[in-house]
């Protein structure tokens, strides 16, 4: 397994490594400002003929220690033994999220299936749904991946699969045969705080009632006038942890993407269930980059015998993250890239929603406010 980094920015254009093999697979992320123009999709493509290419919009990207606000960060991959498809799917509508995962998890199935890495709109699809909807055709395959982001905007996510990227999109990648080797980690760093309150009413991922209230409602009493007024964004600060109450040990963390203030309701990148217990969280600097190291630990872990090869790391985090730590966002970059070790290419975004392996479970699920690491290597 072979990679080399490349980067795209206004003044310098593409800067890469020297490259001696034919890359099968590049991997993209780019801020929507500048992946509107097709211009970058067209020039990956003259580069790279003959490989596969897939991105999407963010809220950052990741490469090595480094993050970057706007530009292009991308990784060229050249599997030696390992095959890969691919499935992209139209998502014009969240209600049918689990129906778009079908499909993904329908044309991606196979015996020698080892993992699904998908890419999806961050704002017009149910994360929740579409995982569950892959997992009903993969089986116990591990999923990982994201959902698009926009920085704190909320206007348009971007999605591309050997196109252009588009709003509105879902893409996947399989990855088949015994010689790839992937791994799976995953971690918050966040703290629970004040009273637990009952989820009394929820439709899907839309929020609108806690112990009967308002949900609106409760954000803004931990918001002063000015934060309420930046609502959304401002709420990425306040996560709520949610469990099943016969299930206190498998918990989820759930981001806000949208308030209907006429309504007083909430929208979550995932699925709210009615009967939940929901609580806030709030996180500090240390916490987030010790949950960072944490993720990227069991990340390399998982390649058991292989965790000395070359190959290569894709960090997902999350944008409530990244505004939480501000200026300070590298500490947890370079605690991942720590716990990774040299031997693995890293690459990355800030997302709206975080989609791996349950730590607990190993179920596959969305996340969020966690730093994920997808780590793959060939024997």
């Amino acid at each position: 397994m072979d990679t080399a980094s490349l980067s795209w920015n206004v003044i310098d254009r593409w800067q890469s490594q020297q490259t001696q093999f034919a890359p099968n697979l590049v991997l993209y992320f780019g801020s929507r400002e500048t992946l509107s123009d097709s211009g970058r999709y067209r020039e990956l493509r003259e580069m790279f003929p003959d490989a596969c290419l897939m991105g999407c919009s963010t809220d950052g990207q990741i490469c090595g220690d480094e993050m970057m606000e706007s530009g292009v960060n991308a990784i060229a991959v050249r599997f030696n033994a390992t095959t890969i498809r691919t499935a992209i799917e139209n998502a014009p509508d969240a209600r049918h999220s689990r129906i778009y995962g079908e499909a993904i998890g329908r044309a991606l199935a196979s015996d020698d299936l080892a993992g699904v890495f998908v890419l999806s709109d961050g704002l017009a699809v149910n994360g929740s749904e579409l995982v569950a909807g892959i997992g009903m055709h993969v089986g116990n395959v591990p999923i990982s991946g994201g959902l698009a982001g926009d920085g704190s905007q909320f206007i348009e996510t971007m999605v591309g699969l050997n196109c252009p990227p588009e709003s509105g999109k879902i893409a996947a990648i399989g990855f088949y045969g015994r010689s790839i080797k992937i791994g799976h980690g995953s971690a918050g760093g966040w703290d629970v705080f004040g009273p637990k309150r009952r989820i009394t009413s929820a439709e899907g991922n839309v929020l609108f009632q806690l112990d009967g209230r308002a949900a609106l409602d409760l954000y803004e009493r931990y918001l002063g006038d000015d934060e309420i007024e930046a609502l959304p964004g401002s709420a990425l600060l306040f996560p709520l942890q949610i469990h099943d109450p016969k299930r206190p040990d498998h918990r989820l963390v759930r981001t806000v993407l949208a308030v209907d203030r006429d309504k007083r309701s909430m929208t979550f990148a995932g699925d709210m269930p009615e009967g939940w217990v929901a609580q806030l969280m709030r996180g500090n600097f240390d916490r987030l980059a010790s949950g960072a190291a944490e993720a990227a630990q069991l990340a390399r872990d998982d390649l058991g015998e292989l965790k000395s090869n070359g190959g290569m790391a894709i960090l997902v985090s999350c944008i409530g993250r990244k505004l939480l730590m501000g200026q300070h966002i590298a500490t947890e970059i370079e605690a991942a890239g720590a716990a990774l070790g040299p031997n693995l290419a890293r690459i990355g975004f800030y997302s709206y929603g975080e989609i791996t392996p349950h730590a607990t479970s190993g179920i596959c699920e969305l996340h969020n406010q966690t730093m994920t690491i997808t780590t793959m290597v060939e024997r």
